[in-house]
C-alpha cells in the first residue's frame, strides 16, 4: 500500500425529497449521489459528477421491521423482493462542485426516455437468462416492469455527455448532456418492449450475472474511444453455485463506437477473511466479494474499488497482456471461467490481472462502509463517497478526500 496518506471528511448535506407516513415513523427519502463518481477531461479541479441507483428501495424485512408494515411478510421469501416507495424518483445524474472542505450540490440531471419523461428505477421486463428482481408498491401489489434501469456507474465525456452503467440488463446506457438516454446496450437475448429501445450487442453470457449484481461500473478512455465495465461479482455461470464461489470477476473493455467487446480481463478477488472490519463482524464468504467502482488512469490502467461493506480496498491493474482467449466470451465455452480455480486458468491460457494495492480503509477507520464511488483529482488526490440508499435506513451521504504524500494514481 502507499506510504504516507491524509483523509478528511468533507461537508455534505443531503436533500429531503420525500417524507412518507409509515405505521412506524416517517419514511424520509433523501437525495442519492454515491452510486458512482466521475470527472470529465478538461473539467475544472472542483466539478465532479455523481449517479443515485434506481431510487428509493426497500428489502422486505426492513420494510416490516423498521416500518411496522407486516402487511409485507406474505411477499418475504421471494427472492430478491423489494419495496419501491417512489418509482418516480428515479435514476438521476448530479453535478457536484468542491468548495474548500465541503461539496456542494449543482444541479440534478434526471435521466428521461426519448419522448422525455423519466426513466424509472423499475426492472426490464426480464426472459431468457435475464433474471429481474420482483419490485412491489407499500400495500404489496407487484408492480409492472417498464423497462427503468438500476444505475450504478457514471463515466463523463468531453463533449458533455455520459455512459451510464446498470445492473438489471445488465446494459450500458448512451446518455445526452440533458439526461436524455439516446441508446442502450443490452445482452444478446434480452428483449422488451422498452423506451428507449434495447439494442443486443453485448454477449448474451452478460445475462447470466446474479440477481442485482450486474454491470457496476464504467470508465471511458479521455478520448471516449474505449470503455470498461466490470460486473459487481462473478457470473452466475453455469449455474448460480458458480457466481457464489468463484474467485474472480470479469472486466470488460468495450469500443465505444461500436459496443464490441475488444478484451475481457479476469480480476482476482481477495480472500474474505482479509477485509478485517467486516471479518470482525462476523462469518464473511466469497459471495460477499465485489467489485463496486472502476475509474481510468490512462491506456489499459484502472483503479478498481473491491469491497465487502466496512472495508475497501483501491487496487491499480494495468490490462496489458492480460487478455483471455477470445472463447471465454461465447456463453457454450465449457468450463466457464466462474468454475475453474486459479490453478486451472493456466492449462486454458488465461492469467489473472497482477493488481497493486493503493488504499484499504482497514487503515483509515473514520472511513463509512459501504463505498461505491471514487474519482481521482489529481496524481495524489481521491475522492470517496458512500452509498446512502436514498437515506431509508437513516444513512448519510459521506464525502471523504484522500491526499497521499506522493503520487501514486498515475
Amino acid at each position: 500500500m502507499a506510504g504516507g496518506y491524509r483523509v478528511e471528511r468533507l461537508q455534505w448535506r443531503d436533500q429531503v425529497l420525500a417524507e412518507i407516513p409509515m405505521p412506524r415513523g416517517v419514511l424520509r427519502v433523501t437525495l442519492g449521489v454515491g452510486s458512482g463518481l466521475a470527472r470529465a477531461p478538461g473539467d475544472p479541479p472542483d466539478r465532479l459528477w455523481a449517479i443515485g441507483d434506481r431510487g428509493p428501495n426497500l428489502k422486505i424485512k426492513a420494510a416490516v421491521r423498521d416500518y411496522g408494515l407486516d402487511h409485507l411478510e406474505r411477499v418475504a421469501d421471494i427472492d430478491g423482493a423489494k419495496i419501491m416507495p417512489t418509482p418516480d424518483l428515479g435514476p438521476t445524474i448530479a453535478e457536484l462542485r468542491i468548495v474548500g472542505t465541503a461539496v456542494e450540490f449543482v444541479r440534478a440531471i434526471p435521466l428521461r426516455r426519448s419522448d422525455g419523461r423519466p426513466l424509472s428505477g423499475l426492472p426490464l421486463p426480464g426472459g431468457g437468462d435475464a433474471e429481474m428482481e420482483p419490485t412491489f408498491d407499500l400495500d404489496g401489489a407487484l408492480r409492472e416492469a417498464d423497462g427503468g434501469a438500476d444505475t450504478e456507474g457514471l463515466a463523463v465525456l468531453a463533449d458533455g455527455s455520459f455512459w451510464a452503467a446498470e445492473e438489471y440488463g445488465p446494459s450500458l446506457m448512451k446518455v445526452a448532456p440533458d439526461g436524455r438516454v439516446t441508446a442502450r446496450w443490452v445482452p444478446q437475448g434480452v428483449t422488451g418492449h422498452c423506451d428507449p429501445t434495447l439494442t443486443p450487442l453485448l454477449p448474451a453470457i452478460a445475462a447470466h450475472r446474479q440477481l442485482n449484481r450486474g454491470f457496476e461500473s464504467v470508465a471511458a478512455s479521455a478520448d471516449g474511444a474505449w470503455l470498461y465495465t466490470a460486473f459487481q461479482s462473478p457470473l452466475a455461470h453455469p449455474e448460480r453455485a458458480a457466481g457464489e464461489t468463484a474467485r474472480h470477476v470479469r472486466i470488460w473493455k468495450l469500443d465505444a463506437a461500436t459496443g464490441q467487446v475488444v478484451g475481457q480481463y479476469l480480476y482476482p478477488l481477495d480472500r474474505p477473511r482479509s477485509f478485517e472490519r467486516d471479518a470482525r463482524e462476523g462469518d464473511v464468504k466469497r459471495g460477499d466479494l465485489k467489485i463496486c467502482e472502476l475509474t481510468w488512469l490512462g491506456p489499459d490502467r484502472l483503479l478498481v474499488l473491491e469491497r465487502i461493506s466496512r472495508t475497501a480496498k483501491i487496487y491499480r491493474v494495468d490490462l496489458t497482456g492480460f487478455e483471455t482467449p477470445p472463447e471465454h466470451l461465447d456463453i457454450e465455452t465449457r468450463p466457464t471461467l466462474e468454475e475453474m480455480d486459479p490453478g486451472d486458468l493456466a492449462a486454458v491460457s488465461v492469467r489473472m490481472l497482477a493488481k497493486t494495492l493503493v488504499f484499504s480503509t482497514d487503515e483509515a477507520r473514520d472511513i463509512a462502509p459501504d463505498l461505491e464511488g471514487m474519482a481521482v483529482l489529481s496524481d495524489r488526490e481521491l475522492i470517496l463517497v458512500n452509498d446512502n440508499d436514498f437515506g431509508i435506513e437513516g444513512v448519510e451521504t459521506a464525502f471523504f478526500r484522500v491526499t497521499f504524500d506522493e503520487p501514486v494514481l498515475a
